[in-house]
């Protein structure tokens, strides 16, 4: 199989990060393994193919994540042609490129979409992920897995929703990694007029009721095809706790994970979301939980790998790759 994973750029990718673990369960596997920037894609040469500047990604068996993402980024970039991969897996995140690279945010999706009407198979499907990466998305999904929420940029009809729900979070529809997340008392909440103008600062807001249970933590649970992604039995599933004071569980933000059992709740929010996600083509998304109801889905680039590979001791990358190879009809 010959596969490419499209990033923002491969210059800043992380050893630690959930795509070099599925590049690295693909090279394993024996598969043709490349990684391209969303800058380094080229068409309308005059072969008429889709083209990218590409870097190799081989596994040595000595090798560490470490020192496989160092031997990907020491490679001299090579041309390939994009119409003879099996798979484009799409792992840019576009919102980090939104406000510094602003051409390069849609490309991702743009450049997937061309490559999926040429034949190649391309996840997630690239004709849904644009709507799947708005906050909305969670809106498409029953009324019992989601919170009461508000989208708009007018600052009144925030105060509005917090006036009639009460104790509120506002953040960025468009947003990752917990920036500009708030938290709110109540209707009286003296600094209201300041998180919403932080928040607007980013586009739309989404104002969302506080569901009990923030201060344990989420659950952030991975779906394959709309289904719990597993290896040996073992769910690809956690808590992140916050530290400190700070109500954010993201990783990112300091928040810790502990193992997870799944449980009669998350299960049912798997059988309410789970057949949408597939017939959207949403192959590997992650989804947040706090309590009963769900509060985010991560389609694009979805995180948390190695929290899966620390608490459980399993390469729940090599389920993924194994899915793929089902798809494209390849062996490993």
């Amino acid at each position: 199989m010959k596969l490419a994973f499209l990033v923002n750029d491969v210059d800043t990718e992380i050893d630690e990060y959930t795509t070099t673990r599925l590049a690295r369960a693909a090279a394993r596997r024996g598969h043709e393994t490349w990684y391209l920037g969303v800058g380094d894609l080229e068409f309308g040469s005059s072969d008429g193919l889709f083209a990218g500047r590409a870097r190799a990604a081989r596994w040595k068996d000595d090798d560490t994540l470490a020192s496989f993402m160092e031997g990907i980024k020491a490679r001299d970039a090579e041309r390939i042609v994009l119409d003879e991969l099996d798979v484009l897996v799409l792992r840019n995140e576009s919102i980090d490129d939104l406000q510094v690279r602003p051409w390069a945010s849609p490309m991702g999706v743009v450049f997937g979409q061309m490559l999926a009407a040429r034949g190649v198979m391309v996840v997630n499907d690239p004709n849904t992920l644009h709507r799947a990466t708005s906050k909305l998305y969670l809106e498409e999904f029953p009324e019992r897995v989601r919170p009461r929420s508000l989208v708009t940029r007018d600052p009144e009809a925030i105060q509005q929703f917090v006036d009639e729900v009460g104790h509120s979070v506002v953040k960025p529809l468009y947003g990752a990694k917990g920036r500009n997340v708030f938290m709110i008392e109540g209707p009286e909440e003296t600094n209201l007029a300041q998180m919403t103008e932080a928040v607007l600062q980013d586009g739309y807001a989404i104002v969302q009721e506080f569901i009990d249970g923030a201060k344990d933590g989420d659950v952030r649970l991975f779906l394959l095809d709309g289904r719990v992604l597993e290896r040996d039995g073992k769910p690809a599933a956690f808590r992140r706790v916050p530290t400190g004071n700070d109500p954010r569980a993201n990783i990112s933000t300091g928040g810790r994970s502990v193992p997870l059992e799944l449980g009669e709740t998350e299960l049912g929010i798997v059988e309410a979301m789970g057949a949408k996600l597939r017939a959207d083509g949403m192959f590997l998304v992650g989804i947040d939980v706090i309590g009963s109801t769900v509060v985010e889905i991560n389609p694009e680039s979805p995180g948390g790998f190695q929290s899966v590979e620390r608490l459980y001791g399993i390469d729940i990358a090599e389920t993924v790759i194994e899915a793929l190879e089902s798809r494209a009809g390849a062996g490993s």
